[in-house]
């Protein structure tokens, strides 16, 4: 079997003030860091499809984080516009119509749709007060996991402390992306249910985003280069191999 190798694994999130923060970023983190996410805080950043752009012929891989959620024509139109962009991952949200209408938006091409099961910033309070007053946290987020299975969802975005029972659920046919990682010893902050690097791993997680704790370290290169060589021994530590895109 092929070893899984961390550098492919890891997805930088660029999460910063604007596009010339972003390059900066990218240029520090070139030779270490393959794949980035670019959301919501670049969305509307003058510049940013160009910075797309950039990435790709860079050969970086670009994980477009933008949660899209409408009506399913619209969402198949947009699906559509984001696969010819190139990016490699894009997220979506909503219902098993809407991520079916994505899915067909796609077409054939090498685009992971994956869609957002509960925010790593979320807890059961949080989903009270949305009203879902019936679930816990992780019936939630398995609930749309097998929604995203049977709509024909390449993955899922889900917390480190959920991965299992997803793998589970979907036989490992489900890749899961998982965001709110925290390094042992980091400050507390707006993530409620984060994990570490080796925790997310060892529960199946297929790839993990990870943002402040590079972004914001004095040398953001140590770090990422610190993150890896966790993920790396993780990764080797797991007797059978994760899926694999």
């Amino acid at each position: 079997m092929k070893k899984i190798d961390a550098k492919e694994r890891l997805i930088v999130a660029l999460d910063l003030p604007d596009i010339n923060a972003a390059r900066n970023m990218v240029a520090e983190l070139k030779d270490i860091v393959t794949f980035f996410k670019v959301g919501l805080a670049l969305q509307l950043a003058p510049g940013v499809e160009q910075f797309i752009h950039d990435l790709i012929e860079d050969g970086k891989k670009v994980f477009l984080d933008y949660k899209y959620y409408d009506v399913p024509e619209t969402l198949k139109k947009a699906i559509s516009q984001a696969a010819r962009l190139g990016v490699s991952f894009l997220t979506v949200h909503g219902s098993g119509d809407l991520i079916k209408a994505a899915v067909s938006g796609k077409g054939n091409c090498d685009l992971k749709l994956f869609t957002v099961t509960v925010l790593t910033s979320m807890d059961a309070s949080d989903l009270a007060e949305m009203g879902y007053v019936n679930s816990t946290v992780e019936e939630l987020v398995l609930f749309r996991a097998r929604k995203a299975l049977e709509a024909g969802c390449d993955g899922v975005i889900a917390s480190g402390r959920e991965t299992k029972k997803i793998k589970e659920l979907s036989g490992n046919k489900l890749l899961v992306v998982t965001p709110g990682i925290r390094p042992e010893g980091y400050p507390e902050d707006d993530q409620k249910r984060k994990t570490t690097p080796t925790q997310a791993i060892h529960a199946g997680a297929d790839y993990l985003v990870i943002g402040r704790p590079i972004t914001d370290a004095a040398s953001h290169s140590q770090e990422a280069e610190k993150i890896l060589a966790a993920m790396q021994e993780a990764f080797d530590s797991i007797p059978q191999p994760v899926s694999l895109v």
